[in-house]
């Protein structure tokens, strides 16, 4: 049975854990708000982008002219970019995202479709290292500060080589903020580009200057980066949320691992108080035989 002693140590530790899960919570909070801020103003820009990409791909013939909008005849390789958090401490987060990317590679490979990954983020690169898959690349720190130059980056890359037919489709798995308790992985296709196409009624002719393929050729790139920076965004709101929640839960699983440990403290210490006592009644009993 513990000592007073070791249950004193236990509530002790307890208590500075949770500590210092209600400090990282409040961290998680202050960032969670920068993040949503930058999130929320740039997801205008993202619906009115693929609202013009949408008017200018309407009435386009799938004859080859725009080489990011063209299906291959048959995919025999694709690019997975994978984004994950570089830190944990975040409940289930990292781990729903890189179940549903696992799934997706043994789905492909089972169709006999090659798969590369792209391992955006720490602990996504450090699961498919330990498991020895084939990576491309080793990104980190994306979800750090999200911008367009990160997005650039990695959307050029990922366009060559769609290009280069090193790649017949590209998909991307990011976390999806729904709510603060609740951040949903999801799995989009980011090339050969399909663009939101709009209602019959709502199809209008427009006048381009230049011309209608200088302006897709132009726009498509930039419709992938686009895309990339709004994945960004949501991931990194969706750990912060996630981290914020599971702090939470640490702190107040402390909270009650402290009041059931005092509980047995009281317990142990009345007990010995009251052995301590009948040893002073007994002995005093046996003074006066």
């Amino acid at each position: 049975m513990a000592t007073l002693r070791d249950i004193k140590r236990k509530i002790d530790a307890v208590k500075k854990t949770s500590q210092i899960t209600k400090a990282m919570n409040m961290v998680a909070a202050a960032k969670l708000r920068g993040a949503q801020e930058n999130m929320e103003r740039f997801r205008n820009y993202a619906e009115k982008f693929r609202e013009v990409i949408g008017r200018l791909a309407a009435g386009v013939e799938p004859d080859g002219t725009f080489q990011l909008m063209t299906p291959r005849e048959e995919v025999k390789k694709i690019e997975l970019v994978l984004l994950t958090a570089d830190r944990g401490l975040c409940g289930s987060f990292n781990n729903n995202l890189i179940a549903t990317g696992e799934r997706f590679i043994t789905k492909k490979r089972a169709e006999g479709v090659e798969v590369s990954l792209t391992a955006a983020g720490r602990k996504g690169r450090d699961y498919f290292r330990r498991r020895r898959y084939a990576m491309r690349a080793e990104l980190t720190g994306l979800l750090n500060k999200p911008n367009y130059d990160d997005a650039f980056r990695l959307g050029r890359d990922i366009i060559e080589l769609f290009l280069d037919g090193e790649a017949d489709e590209v998909y991307i798995i990011y976390s999806h903020f729904r709510s603060m308790v609740k951040q949903e992985p999801r799995l989009i296709r980011l090339l050969p580009i399909v663009p939101e196409t709009q209602a019959e009624g709502e199809v209008r002719e427009y006048l381009f200057e230049p011309s209608h393929q200088e302006l897709l050729n132009d726009l498509l790139p930039n419709y992938v980066y686009n895309q990339l920076l709004d994945c960004f965004y949501l991931t990194a709101v969706s750990e912060h949320a996630a981290r914020m929640t599971a702090m939470e839960n640490a702190t107040n699983n402390c909270k009650e691992m402290v009041r059931s440990l005092t509980l047995t403290y009281n317990k142990a210490r009345q007990a010995s108080i009251t052995k301590e006592l009948m040893d002073i009644v007994g002995g005093a009993e046996a003074l006066k035989k």
